[in-house]
């Protein structure tokens, strides 16, 4: 299964541009609130170095792509109606955005570092809305809807308790379906100092404190502050780093890539999503209005961050929150290659801490049964099955039937 990611912000902040441009789609962009009436999903990708340079040979990916030596490994992403306030209710789109967003892995919270939308995220004036109490309103709903399903099991969870029920086990059961695993909750508990007081004995401010804690571990997030190309961005990105130093924020144009992933498309450019430049290469193509917009973005949005910030955002979001690691699962150990011939023929995701045996149940649960030990074929070495792998490992398993 791909990862997920979803968008999550108000409206108007630009989640479905940064959608479309980060999978070249082209849902409907309009200033109504609710222009996105229902999630809608599509493929993008995570981009990493390939290892096959460091091997000397060429690949033939299989389950992911390799171009100029970057390998495009595909992830879901998810554009998810805006909010409002009271979501957590059910109000608005509330019920259906929260069944959505709780099957995401991370989320990307998008806001609008321009501050052209108000608080009911309706466009405004540029730099008279806020984009720090437009992030607190969204994150207030999602650790509201966290807290009600805490306090809506309240007597069950103490019944279960009373009746030597793991209180672990009890808390992540009430979770289980928005994607909370035992670890999340223990963590929790611990981080809020709740792991020694009775349930029982659980006030309003130590169910809140740990719905909020509990949220923020569990669907990690990282600002995208979009709009940047606008005037005065600049100036709410600092302060939304300043204010939310706990966060990665990452500044965003999303107008700027969509505009060159739809200049590439059409061959009228040289580009790379991520890239830290383009090449015009069809100069005689393009209108006056498209040079200037191409000339903007290359002096005001790559001179001053580099880049357009979609797919860094989405790498970010895949390798550093949820610390993926990409590992290179081989069956021959001198061709590199997969029983078809393949070379380096799949990339797979594991988060850090994946062990071989994780690697072999990920692959295919059958695997797992008499394995010996995996083989670290860039430096020739017997991995055990308990090692825990590292990014960019290329690995080989080696089982009691294979040898």
């Amino acid at each position: 299964m791909p990862i997920k990611l979803g968008l999550i912000g108000k409206t108007n902040t630009g989640k479905t541009t940064f959608f479309n441009s980060a999978t070249l789609s082209s849902e409907e962009i309009s200033s109504y609130p609710f222009t996105t009436k229902s999630p809608v999903s599509g493929i993008s990708n995570a981009i990493t170095l390939c290892v096959h340079p460091e091997f000397n040979i060429q690949d033939n990916p299989n389950n992911s792509k390799c171009v100029d030596g970057w390998r495009y490994i595909p992830i879901e992403l998810i554009d998810l109606p805006g909010l409002i306030k009271d979501t957590w209710k059910g109000k608005g789109l509330g019920n259906q955005f929260l069944s959505i967003a709780a099957q995401s892995d991370a989320l990307l919270h998008v806001v609008d570092a321009s501050g052209s939308i108000d608080s009911s995220g309706r466009i405004t004036e540029i730099g008279t809305g806020d984009p720090i109490s437009d992030f607190a309103d969204i994150e207030e709903e999602l650790a509201m809807w966290y807290h009600k399903i805490l306090e809506g099991n309240r007597e069950k969870v103490s019944k279960l308790i009373r009746t030597d029920f793991d209180i672990l086990d009890t808390i992540t059961d009430l979770y289980r379906g928005i994607g909370v695993h035992k670890n999340h909750v223990k963590e929790t508990l611990l981080a809020t100092g709740l792991e020694e007081k009775d349930f029982d004995n659980f006030d309003m401010v130590d169910s809140k404190k740990f719905a909020l804690h509990l949220r923020k571990i569990s669907k990690p997030t990282l600002i995208v502050a979009n709009k940047i190309d606008v005037e005065g961005a600049d100036k709410n990105f600092e302060r939304l780093r300043e204010r939310y130093n706990d966060s990665i924020v990452i500044p965003v144009s999303g107008d700027s890539e969509f505009s060159l992933r739809r200049a590439e498309q059409k061959g009228l450019i040289k580009y790379s999503p991520g890239s830290e430049q383009f090449k015009i290469i069809k100069s005689n193509e393009l209108n006056e209005k498209q040079i200037k917009a191409l000339d903007f973005i290359k002096k005001g949005i790559m001179g001053e961050y580099m880049r357009t910030g979609v797919q860094f955002a989405i790498n970010v979001a895949v390798f550093k929150l949820l610390k993926m690691n990409s590992i290179y699962p081989v069956a021959n150990e001198k061709t590199l290659a997969n029983k078809k011939g393949h070379v380096l023929p799949d990339l797979i995701l594991l988060k850090d801490g994946s062990t071989i045996n994780d690697l072999a149940k990920e692959i295919h649960s059958d695997l797992t049964k008499g394995l010996l030990y995996g083989k670290d074929l860039r430096f020739n070495l017997r991995l055990p099955i308990d090692y825990q792998l590292r990014d960019r490992d290329v690995v080989s398993l080696v089982n009691a039937t294979k040898k």
